[in-house]
């Protein structure tokens, strides 16, 4: 179904790993990741921009269950209960993340890119969770498309998370 809907935010080419580059050096503000499912590749994007090293602190990948415990502090109580394909722990990944590194933005992608469903859950359902100053958010979504489409997407959804976020806040 196509609608006609005009966006308000404007159209631009510049990449959205530029766009978050800059509005973090506008605010003044930093940022880490936390990645299970795209496996750095958010991480990797967002290191591309030109001078992105005066914002971006570094970045976890937590493939494992266990690593978002060890590495983020996720408690066990909510991997076991939850799973790690879930907004909790999208959220506990995000507060890890900013905890660990101390920054005011931190940004979490865990789910299932496939081939196969994991823990139950099917192909392309994938949640984000950011956080900004101490307060978690979580997002849940469902990608289609190859396994690398789906991490591709999930990337850009991290982005325009952060950007909506950012942008007005945390609500």
């Amino acid at each position: 179904m196509q609608t006609e809907e005009k966006n308000i935010i404007p159209e631009t080419t510049e990449p959205l790993e530029a766009s978050l580059v800059r509005l973090l050096m506008q605010k003044n503000m930093t940022l880490s990741t936390a990645e299970s499912c795209t496996g750095g590749m958010l991480a990797q994007k967002i290191t591309s921009v030109p001078g992105v090293s005066s914002v971006y602190a570094g970045g976890f990948v937590t493939y494992a269950t266990e690593e978002k415990h060890k590495m983020l502090g996720v408690p066990r109580k909510i991997l076991r209960e939850n799973g790690a394909i879930a907004k909790k722990t999208a959220k506990q990944m995000a507060l890890g993340a900013a905890r660990q590194t101390g920054t005011d933005v931190a940004v979490s992608v865990t789910g299932n890119a496939g081939p196969d469903a994991a823990e139950g859950k099917p192909v392309g359902l994938v949640y984000i969770g950011v956080c900004i100053d101490g307060k978690a958010v979580g997002r849940k979504f469902l990608f289609t498309g190859s396994r690398n489409e789906i991490r591709e997407k999930a990337c850009a959804e991290a982005m325009r998370l952060i950007l909506e976020k950012i942008g007005g806040a945390m609500q």
